[in-house]
């Protein structure tokens, strides 16, 4: 009898420190945050070979992922294909671990130097989404 209530007893503390381990993994896993921009490219060719290297070059290295690259004027873009309405000439979606690093890349003076070459060639409009 000693023996079953042992088993069962251990089967129930097992039960709860993995129910407590999932718990505690599910909440440290946080949803990214995406970086939507869209962009109005003014000049393509000089956008192509003056801003977008630099700036994607930029962006991997402060750990961002490109979730979606489109339209004209860019390294390695896809079309853009508009559901409603117009679509901007060129967009982009970026994976970021959490918003502070993503303003801390956006805020920080290499990026704001390379963003002044591509406001020679483009305005953008950009915002940050909480991912699920």
């Amino acid at each position: 009898m000693k023996q079953y209530l042992g088993l069962g007893l251990g089967v129930l503390v097992g039960t709860a420190i993995g129910a407590a381990a999932v718990s505690g993994l599910h909440a440290q896993a946080k949803p990214p945050v995406y970086l939507v921009t869209e962009i109005d490219v003014t000049n393509p060719e000089g956008y192509g070979k003056e801003y977008a290297p630099k700036a994607q070059a930029n962006i991997k290295a402060a750990g961002g992922r490109f979730v979606a690259l489109g339209g004209t004027g860019g390294v390695g873009a896809r079309q853009v294909t508009a559901l409603s309405g117009t679509p901007p000439k060129r967009a982009t979606i970026i994976a970021w671990d959490n918003l502070e690093a993503l303003n801390t890349w956006f805020n920080s003076a290499d990026y704001q130097a390379i963003r002044k070459i591509g406001a020679e060639h483009a305005t953008f409009r950009s915002y940050a989404v909480d991912g699920q």
